[in-house]
């Protein structure tokens, strides 16, 4: 047992919850962000500003017509998503590059629910192939042989069921949204909001669960509540700077502070309570764009992006006619005005009753 050990800590391979349900998902959600993300967003500048090189940079990342008329089927999220995930879990270079083929293969046999398929498939065939790295006199063809083999087999045996577990809790938690929209609205915002701000990707669950219509609205409403909750909340302490890196950057950077006094995150969390509702109820704000969108909140204002995306979506399949003033007034609402509003006024009632401290906010 102990050259076991000792040699899983020679070849870097740490079976913990940090390195694979963070260090790993958080990577995940990078990889999908500069593939398919970006790809949705270069093909919304491309269409609504009839520039044809956005538009081909767009089908580029995630397949479609380009602007001569060829069709292309190139979708590099799954690699993508498999390489940084191997980045994360620090492979070597043939580790690293043989993901690219096994991120392709689960993401495709994984279906909508291939982000989840990835994540688990590429961390085991990363690992794998760490393991036989530099062990051999050919390892130029045993490291990726290896590497491939696990992720394709793993591929073929475990994504599609995968994919239809995470497809099924996707479509529940849509479905429960539809019906529910002012409880689901609520337990929506503030978990995935909640997964936001700790250091794990709420991007991430938001793609792998393919979570659209009402129910991303509703992640989307969670999300702006903790990242313009926290902006608004700590303006006192942190000024200017702390407002744009938490309300355009995360409001992860409140984690070390959130240890600290747990009690700083209840006004954030509090607006979510009230930001889903109005998300689901009253604007019936729904995220059409790509899934991952749903659960960046103000991220680059990508969250708003991904809504946009999607109405021009729902409009060009005839779902919409039109975007109205209505559908603006009630983004901005949800976006900033809400959590901006609530969070600032639950801030001032738990600093009166001292559960909140000067500088209990401040950044480092």
């Amino acid at each position: 047992m102990e050259k076991f050990k000792a040699f899983l800590k020679r070849k870097d391979i740490e079976i913990s919850g940090k390195r694979y349900g963070i260090d790993a998902l958080s990577a995940m959600a990078q990889g999908l962000f500069a593939s398919l993300l970006i790809g949705t967003i270069f093909a919304t500048i491309g269409d609504q500003l009839g520039i044809p090189f956005f538009h081909d940079l767009g089908a580029f990342c995630k397949g479609g017509l380009l602007s001569n008329g060829t069709t292309t089927a190139i979708n590099v999220s799954g690699p993508a998503m498999a390489v940084a995930i191997g980045y994360a879990l620090h492979c070597p270079p043939l580790v690293l590059f043989s993901l690219l083929a096994v991120g392709g293969a689960a993401n495709t046999m994984g279906g909508s629910g291939g982000p989840f398929a990835v994540l688990i498939i590429a961390i085991i065939a990363a690992e794998f192939g760490k393991a036989v790295s530099k062990e051999t006199r050919v390892d130029i063809i045993v490291t990726p042989a290896v590497t491939i083999i696990v992720g394709g087999a793993l591929a073929l045996l475990i994504a599609p069921p995968i994919g239809v577990a995470a497809n099924w809790v996707g479509n529940l938690i849509m479905w429960a949204t539809e019906l529910h929209p002012f409880t689901m609205g609520i337990i929506v915002s503030v978990v995935v909001g909640i997964a936001l701000t700790l250091p794990i990707s709420s991007a991430a669950i938001c793609a792998g669960l393919g979570l659209t219509g009402l129910a991303g609205g509703a992640a989307l409403a969670g999300c702006c509540a903790n990242m313009v909750g926290f902006a608004i909340l700590s303006f006192r302490e942190n000024r200017w700077g702390g407002l744009l890196s938490q309300g355009i950057g995360t409001s992860m950077l409140q984690m070390g502070n959130i240890v600290k006094n747990p009690k700083i995150w209840i006004p954030p969390i509090l607006a979510s309570v009230i930001n889903g509702p109005v998300a689901t109820c009253i604007f019936r704000l729904q995220m059409n764009g790509a899934p991952i969108a749903s659960g960046m909140g103000t991220c680059g204002l990508v969250g708003q992006i991904g809504v946009y995306t999607g109405w021009v979506s729902d409009i060009a399949s005839g779902a919409k006619t039109a975007i109205t003033g209505m559908d603006w007034f009630g983004l901005i609402m949800v976006s900033f005005i809400v959590p901006a509003v609530f969070s600032a006024l639950f801030g001032v009632i738990c600093r009166r009753i001292g559960w909140i401290k000067e500088n209990d906010l401040k950044l480092d």
